[in-house]
């Protein structure tokens, strides 16, 4: 077993979630590194104890044993990885690529061919959970790959996550059953009662947007539960109307904001204003 000292990882994109997952594995005792194009961010991290961030994981590719990837979509993932400065060629042959974007099955399979050519294993591992379980190191993850890769990245889902569901060997199933968590999820915020509702309605009644997961992650998210039904031809009338409601909520101004701010969309709801600090 290796000692948990003696693991570098690497948390690429300390958002609300990259950062709890970075100050997770700081708390597990990992050799933490984090990169970021915020240099707030990467403020934060170091004083919180990384050995070193940088807007670029290629100035310690060659320290690390695992790389974790919680950026916004497929598109930043591959640029980061595979992009003109790209990580890839810099890791050594081994180190373990945790993808935890949500991502589409077709991206995920696409980026492992990639990172196969470099030796490099990569673990299909979206994430739930939020800004609160992230910091509490309390994620569900839902995770393909190989054995192999799993115990490669052990000490880092011993760190990160609550529960970790192993949903087989094939790259593309962890993307696949994060799409169907985003369809419940996107549906039940946008359209019916659950913990989903609830746990979004006390930001409407507190009248506080503050993005914890933005309108504009859901429009991403819902159009790749579009996507993946157009290629099953199974029907979801739910989530093509929750995906049109969450465009229209973006479109009116709302992307930045909590998704909770879709509910702004309705005409003739007075809705509540946040309260000012005493």
């Amino acid at each position: 077993m290796t000692h948990p000292g003696k693991y570098a990882v690497c948390i690429i994109g300390l958002g609300a979630m990259g950062m709890g997952a970075a100050r997770s594995c700081l708390r597990a005792g990992l050799t933490t590194y984090g990169a970021d194009l915020n240099p707030q961010a990467l403020a934060v991290l170091q004083q919180a104890g990384a050995k070193q961030t940088a807007p670029s994981a290629r100035d310690f590719a060659t320290e690390l044993d695992a790389v974790l990837l919680l950026v916004v979509n497929a598109a930043q993932v591959k640029q980061i990885l595979f992009g003109e400065q790209g990580l890839a060629p810099k890791l050594r042959p081994g180190t373990a690529v945790m993808v935890s974007s949500t991502i589409s099955a077709d991206d995920a399979k696409q980026i492992q061919q990639r990172l196969l050519d470099y030796g490099l294993p990569m673990l299909d591992a979206p994430v739930s959970g939020g800004a609160a379980k992230a910091e509490e190191g309390q994620m569900t993850v839902m995770a393909a790959g190989t054995d192999a890769t799993f115990e490669r990245l052990q000490p880092v889902l011993d760190a990160i996550a609550g529960k970790v569901y192993r949903i087989g060997e094939t790259i593309g199933l962890g993307a696949t059953v994060k799409i169907i968590h985003q369809l419940l999820a996107g549906v039940h915020i946008a359209a019916g009662n659950s913990w989903m509702f609830e746990n979004r309605m006390r930001h409407v009644v507190d009248g506080d947007y503050a993005p914890k997961s933005a309108v504009d992650i859901f429009v991403k998210d819902l159009g790749l539960v579009a996507d993946t039904a157009k290629a099953l031809h199974f029907p979801l009338p739910l989530a093509s109307t929750a995906f049109t409601m969450f465009t229209a909520a973006s479109n009116a101004g709302y992307g930045k904001e909590d998704d909770s701010a879709v509910i702004k969309i309705f005409a003739g709801i007075d809705l509540p204003q946040k309260k000012e600090a005493l």
